[in-house]
């Protein structure tokens, strides 16, 4: 049963088998109506079969109730209409009957025979009634014209109904197939809005992680680096007011530098930059804002509106040593360019591993690996242990405990490889391995 004929089947609000009130009396009425036409028709029948009246009819009464039967078994009340055409009576019936049994869900062949033997037997009733007419001279008509008047009566009682009831059973089917082909669609719209909204929800999801990580890659290196410095400063104030001054100057750069960057990254999360000008609020797609927020953070890094490179490491490193960390850098394999994406993730994953160094290791040696292979580019930065324990908490240097997760998320994002952990020597050791995309 499909779905539709469910709703249905639940909606009934019938007595017995009718679906509707309205359903039930109307055929109680037809049933009244057919009833009192084969009683009258009895009074005749029972005058030719030499039968009390009142039998024929309380025969006539009895087989014109059963169209009430007409929806629930409508073979039994054409059988019934065909039994009674020899008395000729029950033309109601036949006609409802045979209009019932078309619209009804049964086999074509049940129909098409049912409906023949009704035409047989139309047609040989009124042949012989027709020729005992005329024999009695009740009826003035041609020998001839008798067929051609018990053809066009059996068609007249047999095809208008049968093709109507055919008509309007197919109709029906069509609007049955109709309304399930709307609740299926229906059912499918819904479940493709229950999926849409959860791929929306986890494209925001991905979107506030990934802003997330691209102002923490903005700002926390730069940040790092001056409190770095502004420890040393304090450090040599006094004993080397020269260096205290370089310091200075350099932390003031950093400052200014790292709050261009901070004031650039909250502009494009407030006014929508780089967004035609739009708000950034519920109308404006969460993912353009973190494009925004990328494209930002590539801008402030580097001063490139590509984005940070490899070729850029130098400076990166540099400034690392400026802040007192003494750090070397190997490149083994043929340097090449690679795809946007490639470089940035891997000057991003140097870059927060140099950060982790000053934060929890300040003054380590340390060493930054870069291999250039066929099919992929790695990179290592390892640390030694700080030469003077507790030299890492002097500095005072919070950690989110973001940042690794930040460099794993980037390099599995472009299908690569990501390794942290301590060394057996106490150090740390940060690994990347990132399949070589070539620009």
């Amino acid at each position: 049963m499909t779905t539709t004929g469910e709703v249905h089947q639940g909606a009934v609000t019938g007595p017995w088998w009718w679906t509707r009130w309205r359903s039930a009396v109307l055929d109680m009425s037809l049933a009244a109506v057919s009833a009192v036409e084969c009683s009258l028709e009895g009074i005749q029948f029972s005058r030719d079969a030499g039968l009390p009246v009142p039998v024929g009819m309380a025969f006539g009464l009895f087989a014109g109730v059963t169209l009430l039967l007409r929806r629930k078994w409508p073979v039994a009340v054409v059988l019934v209409s065909i039994a009674i055409t020899p008395a000729q009576m029950g033309f109601l019936l036949g006609l409802v009957g045979l209009y019932t049994l078309a619209a009804s869900e049964l086999p074509r062949r049940i129909i098409g025979a049912l409906a023949g033997m009704s035409f047989v037997g139309m047609f040989i009733v009124t042949y012989v009634r027709a020729h005992q007419g005329m024999v009695r001279g009740d009826l003035s008509i041609a020998g001839g014209f008798i067929p051609f008047l018990s053809v066009t009566t059996a068609l007249g009682m047999t095809a208008p109904p049968v093709l109507l009831g055919l008509y309007v059973g197919a109709r029906r089917r069509l609007m049955e197939s109709l309304r399930e082909r709307a609740d299926s669609l229906e059912r499918e719209l819904m479940l493709l809005a229950e999926r849409a909204e959860e791929r929306a929800e986890w494209a925001r999801n991905e979107e506030r992680t990934r802003i997330a990580r691209e102002m923490h890659d903005v700002v926390a290196h730069r940040v790092s680096l001056m409190v770095v410095h502004a420890a040393a400063l304090q450090a040599v104030a006094r004993k080397d007011p020269e260096k205290a001054v370089k310091n200075a100057a350099l932390v003031g750069d950093m400052g200014r530098q790292a709050l261009t960057e901070l004031r650039e990254m909250l502009g494009v999360l407030r006014t929508g930059e780089g967004l035609a000008g739009r708000s950034v609020r519920d109308d404006v797609p969460l993912a353009a804002v973190g494009a925004a927020a990328a494209a930002a953070a590539s801008r402030a890094v580097g001063d490139s509106s590509e984005g940070p490179c490899l070729a850029e490491l130098d400076e990166l490193i540099g400034q690392s040593a400026a802040a007192g960390m003494v750090v070397h850098l190997s490149v083994e394999g043929r340097v090449r360019a690679y795809a946007r994406e490639v470089e940035q993730t891997a000057y991003r994953v140097v870059q927060e591993a140099l950060t982790n160094v000053h934060k929890h290791a300040a003054g380590a040696k340390t060493h930054v690996r870069l291999a250039h292979r066929s099919a992929e580019i790695a990179m290592q930065v390892e640390n030694e242990p700080p030469s003077e324990p507790g030299s890492a908490q002097s500095a005072r240097l919070p950690s989110g405990g973001n940042g690794l997760v930040g460099m794993k998320e980037r390099v599995s994002a472009l299908g690569g490889v990501f390794v942290s952990g301590p060394t057996d020597a106490g150090g740390f050791r940060v690994s990347a391995v990132i399949p070589a995309q070539v620009a």
